[in-house]
Order: structure tokens, then sequence, then C-alpha cells
């Protein structure tokens, strides 16, 4: 007999199509009541596709054996309610670091030489009234990379090809690392041009980058976050950029997503991408496939093949 699996939310379509394929997935996000189609299928369901998974939902699953998260980022997921059931953990790290790295230093171009801003100026016809404004590079500025993993070091060697000294901030110093260790993350800011955000979202990091930090990134201090916009103090953010105390911000994520504050729309010292780091037909189809073949691996007795939990 097919095994049950609970899809939470919409999925890739090649994702969805191998799951389709393998196993009976029951749609919790295109239900139109929720709680009656957990009901009816509790008893057989076995794993979960997806996020967004909870203590409760985990509690009204008997026979749930393993989570696989479409992401690397698995905050959506109450791991620790998860360890104490027994209930294994999934997500997909690796297969976007490319593109992440990639979005990372094209940000960075975009903000620090006005691209969207210059595109206007040429589609209005201004540039017939006078040259655009002269702007700064990255070549020779520090990067302060906050979050040294597997993205944080792509981001890095990016950063070095740009011709950027890279510095880093984490929960501990990493030995075979070339670039140079802070152990404060506001002495971090205070040294550097540009404070790349990179680190996982969750309790523990929540509000990380706070006033404080912002202040010391100070007024010729670029802001980068691709990482989860809880991280950041975003008030203090918004009100700092509009006053000119940091120069510059590139957004891919943000508090309430997909509500962004309407204050930063009228900023020319930003540029705002839905998050998208990862949003690539190739990368994302490496993401699917990789949800697949860890659910395959446990339900086959084999180890997962990138476990969080």
């Amino acid at each position: 007999m097919p095994i049950d699996i609970i899809q939470t939310h919409k999925l890739l379509d090649t994702c969805e199509k191998a799951l389709a394929e393998r196993y009976t997935v029951h749609k919790l996000h295109e239900a139109a009541d929720r709680e009656a189609l957990i009901a009816r299928v509790a008893p057989n369901v076995r794993a979960i596709a997806g996020g967004r998974v909870s203590a409760e939902l985990m509690d009204k699953l008997p026979k749930l054996e393993i989570i696989a998260n479409f992401g690397v980022g698995y905050d959506t997921i109450d791991t620790k309610a998860a360890r104490s059931r027994n209930i294994r953990v999934t997500n997909t790290p690796n297969v976007l670091n490319d593109a992440m790295a990639e979005i990372t230093i094209g940000l960075m171009v975009a903000l620090a030489r006005r691209i969207p801003q210059t595109d206007q100026f040429v589609r209005q016809g201004k540039w017939l009234a006078g040259s655009f404004p002269l702007l700064g590079e990255l070549n020779g500025k520090t990067v302060g990379i906050l979050g040294l993993g597997r993205i944080g070091k792509e981001i890095a060697i990016r950063c070095q090809a740009m011709k950027m000294r890279v510095v880093y901030h984490g929960r501990s110093r990493q030995s075979d690392e070339p670039y140079v260790y802070y152990s404060d993350l506001t002495d971090m800011a205070r040294d550097s041009d540009w404070l790349v955000i990179i680190a996982p979202g969750g309790k523990s990091t929540e509000g990380i980058v706070s006033r404080q930090v912002l202040e010391a990134l100070g007024p010729e201090g670029y802001l980068v976050n691709m990482a989860r916009g809880s991280l950041v103090d975003e008030p203090a953010m918004l009100e700092m950029l509009q006053t000119g105390k940091l120069a510059g911000a590139a957004l891919d994520v943000f508090d309430k997503e997909p509500q962004v504050p309407e204050g930063f729309f009228a900023l020319d010292n930003v540029v705002l991408s839905p998050h998208q780091g990862s949003a690539t037909h190739q990368t994302r189809n490496k993401m699917g496939a990789l949800v697949v073949q860890n659910l395959e691996a446990h339900f086959a007795g084999e180890p997962l093949l990138s476990a969080v939990v």
C-alpha cells in the first residue's frame, strides 16, 4: 500500500509530481476544511513534505515519522517538539548555495551602483538633462558576514573576487577559515562597510541586528539581509535609512512578508527583492528532488541525506 503523507504548502511542480508518483499525498494547503482533512487521514500519515509544522500538528498525527522541509531554513518547524517525539526532520542545504550567493552579490552591486534607479533614469529621459550622480564601488571595502555557514562561505568567496576584505561573526571561530573573526557583532559592524546577514532564523537570532548594531554600521554603512526579516530591528532600520543614519540596504526578506512597510517604497537608497534568493528553476528543482530523496531514504531504512533532527 502507498504511504500516506501530508503536503503543507505549495511545492514545485516537479517535486509534487515526484511525490504523487511515490506516495498518497494529502494537500493540507488546498483543503477547504483543514481540520477535517487531518482528522480523516491522521491514522495513516507517516510523513510531512514542507514546512510550517507545529507541535500541535504533530500531536494530531500519531504515526508521523519524518518531516521533509523544502528549504534550508527550518524555523517554521518546531524541531524541539519533533525531537521529543522521535520525529526526523530534514532540510535542503547545499543545492541552493550558489543561487543565494549570486543574488547576494547582485543586490550589493545593484545597491552600490543604484542600478534600479539608473534604469529608470534612462527610461524616463532624464539622461538628456545631465549625467547620473557619481556612486561607490565594492572593491576595497570590508564586508562583515553574519553567519559563515555553507551559503556564507560562498558569499565570502565571491566578495573576495570583487576585491573586498571579508570578516565574519558567528557562534564560534572557524579555525580553518582565513577570514578575521569577530566575537562581537557590534564591533564587526563598526569595522565594516557592508554587513551581510545570512544566519539562520528562529528565537536564538531574533533581533540580533539591533539598533546598536545598525548605529555601529553607521551613515556610510550598507546592510544586506538574505536570511530572515526577524533578525533585524526593522523599524529602526527604516528610520535610519530615512534619516541618513544608514547609507543603504538591500533586502530580500522582511519581518512580516509579503507585507513590506510602505516607508521603504519612497527610498532611493534601498533595493527590494521578494524573497527570491533561491528562486531559480535549477535550484528549486534540486531542492524538490532532495525533499523526495530524504523521504525515500527514510522509508527504505537508509541514512537521511540532510538530517536536521
